[in-house]
């Protein structure tokens, strides 16, 4: 019993030494170290995207630390005057936007009818939405391109919206189902003997109480549309590009462009970012929520 009680101690001293350590100044150091490391790509493309062309032949980005006057705005100046870059960020915006917005409100309301509304054949519906999860997209990609040109939406902006709400909608309604369900019962039917509809009932009570699992996938919504290369490649108009599609096709003529190149990739890349921070804690109450629950 004796030799018992030491291992157990040892085990113990171990976890704490373990617990003291991840606590300690030096491990946090470590980590903000590795924070940053990892955000070199990111800041090379930022100092890069000031730089000239002929100074980026040159030398690397981090010359700027002892040259900073190779920093220019031109760069930038340049790339709101082509149409090509702007009317694709604008084309980004186009698809994005009513992409998201469509999956989150059709899924909100598939979620809440999925939960708490009495149909026929309610669970087996939600199993064959369910089972969509596991269709991959190159799988549809022939069929749908084929559907969209028999009826005229093929490289359009309304057929790449279409397709990736089509694509979007099952995680969707999983995800907005199982946050739904979590809502005590006693609270909607509270409501309902106040006399509130389904429809007030999930506009005043079920959308306030998911707000952080909305807010979650329409982060995820929109990070999956904006960074797309595959479907818009496919199915946008080859006239109005995305950015993603845009830069892909800039990088063809990687030498007499690069000042483009580094700027758009830069703002591709801010727009998700600022979007994420917009709504940043949204996002971890909606993970945290389904953490508890």
């Amino acid at each position: 019993m004796t030799a018992q009680t030491e291992v157990v101690k040892a085990e113990q001293s171990l976890g704490g030494r373990i617990a003291g350590l991840l606590g300690s100044t030096a491990l946090r150091v470590f980590l903000v170290l590795v924070g940053l490391f990892w955000l070199v790509p990111t800041i090379g493309l930022l100092l890069g995207s000031f730089r000239t062309p002929a100074d980026m032949s040159e030398s690397g980005w981090w010359k700027v630390f002892t040259a900073p006057s190779q920093m220019t705005l031109d760069n930038y100046t340049n790339l709101l005057k082509d149409e090509t870059i702007t009317d694709s960020i604008l084309s980004s915006v186009m698809i994005t936007v009513p992409a998201t917005l469509l999956v989150v409100i059709i899924g909100s309301l598939a979620g809440y009818a999925f939960a708490w509304m009495d149909f026929p054949g309610r669970d087996w519906w939600f199993l064959g939405v369910v089972s969509l999860l596991v269709v991959p997209v190159q799988v549809a990609l022939v069929p749908i391109a084929d559907l969209f040109g028999k009826i005229g939406i093929f490289a359009t902006t309304i057929g790449v919206i279409t397709f990736h709400v089509a694509f979007g909608l099952p995680f969707a309604i999983f995800l907005l189902r199982n946050f739904f369900a979590e809502i005590p019962r006693e609270l909607l039917e509270a409501a309902r003997l106040d006399g509130a509809g389904e429809l007030r009932l999930f506009v005043r009570v079920v959308m306030p109480l998911g707000a952080p699992a909305i807010a979650s996938l329409g982060i995820f919504q929109f990070l999956w549309v904006w960074n797309d290369m595959l479907i818009a490649l496919i199915f946008a108009d080859a006239k109005h590009p995305p950015i993603t599609v845009a830069l892909q096709q800039q990088v063809r003529f990687f030498g007499d462009n690069v000042q483009i190149l580094a700027p758009g990739a830069f703002i591709s890349m801010v727009i998700p970012l600022a979007v994420f921070f917009a709504f940043q804690r949204q996002f971890v109450s909606g993970v945290m929520a389904g953490a508890v629950k």
